[in-house]
């Protein structure tokens, strides 16, 4: 096995297209380990809806990151505090969903440490009833990555405040995450451990019981490496049609007073655009009845819908203020 050197960046579209890269390109025989820290964001499953796992608005606001990652499993959080491992090796159908064989190197490196590491039925690992780590994988016929996270002083409130998700109105046949008590792992370290351990070195100790020596083979990526990883960065993982529309179809079904009226609002979407939207209870029926066909086959973006708003000069029309009519068809 090999260590791949991702030269330091913090960027999850790269560290994500590396991945893939690894997973799809490489000697199927390699074995591989990546460990990475992203800035903060928030990494998708594979199938699973931005809207509702996320608190779309407040990610914006403070620039966190929305990705999707090619594996299933549930949304995490990743910040500088956070450690993200990745083992990319050949295909083997007794090691997949066997996440013991990958997390057991991890769980004893932990319990060097003190912490009271251990696997929980989720393929979570847990401290104290609390989970300091989420697990996926993705295989293709030759290779399969399994990675995850270790929360080592992460931003928890941030955590929370980013996860929290306002999507309590929308239906849909995507995958949900499980919600969890979470903590660092920092938490269980001895006061002399928590002044003494950075990153590096909590690094360093992982490296030490997966490898189990301190002279750690290296993997150094190629220009060649290079070039597909940052095209994938471009093509991909920086899209909004794979960060965004690609969450499975949905409804979303809204109530809000507009001009003293009550307005039931109903949509539908698909691939990130609406397909169909219906609104109930407005005093002029054709005015609603050209929203939504003005609306229909739009991007469902904020930016987008309050751009069409505008151009339709839609507070004059309905006579509400434009936080108003958003608030009906927004999550």
């Amino acid at each position: 096995m090999y260590y791949i050197d991702n030269q330091g960046i913090t960027d999850p579209k790269v560290n994500l297209a590396i991945e893939e890269h690894v997973l799809r390109n490489f000697d199927p025989a390699g074995a591989y380990l990546m460990l990475y820290v992203n800035a903060p964001s928030v990494i998708l499953g594979k199938h699973q809806n931005v809207f509702e796992e996320v608190n779309v608005d407040f990610v914006a606001t403070q620039g966190v990151e929305v990705v999707r990652r090619i594996s299933g499993g549930g949304t995490v959080y990743h910040d500088l505090g956070n450690l993200n491992f990745s083992y990319l090796v050949p295909h083997d159908a007794a090691k997949v969903n066997n996440y013991r064989y990958f997390l057991n190197p991890i769980v004893e490196a932990l319990q060097s440490l003190g912490v009271p590491a251990e696997i929980s039925p989720r393929n979570d690992i847990m401290a104290a009833g609390k989970k300091i780590s989420g697990n996926a994988q993705f295989s293709t016929t030759k290779r399969m990555v399994s990675h995850g996270t270790l929360l080592f002083n992460s931003e928890i409130i941030h955590l929370s405040q980013s996860l929290k998700a306002l999507g309590s109105n929308i239906q849909s046949k995507s995958i949900k995450s499980y919600r969890s008590p979470v903590a660092n792992i920092a938490t269980y370290l001895t006061p002399d451990q928590q002044q003494q351990l950075d990153m590096e070195q909590f690094k360093k100790v992982l490296l030490e019981h997966v490898f189990r020596t301190d002279e750690i083979p290296v993997y150094q990526l190629t220009p060649e490496d290079w070039r597909v990883v940052h095209q994938l960065v471009e093509e991909k993982y920086s899209t909004w049609e794979w960060n965004f529309a690609r969450s499975p179809q949905f409804t979303l079904e809204k109530t809000s007073d507009i001009a003293g009226r009550s307005i039931v609002a109903r949509l539908q979407v698909k691939k990130g655009h609406i397909a169909s939207v219906n609104f109930e209870g407005g005093a002029d029926p054709e005015v609603w009845q050209n929203l939504s066909t003005q609306l229909t086959g739009n991007k469902f973006e904020k930016s987008a819908l309050l751009a069409k708003f505008q151009e339709m000069k839609t507070e004059e029309l309905i006579q509400a203020n434009l936080d108003d009519i958003l608030a009906l068809v927004w999550v």
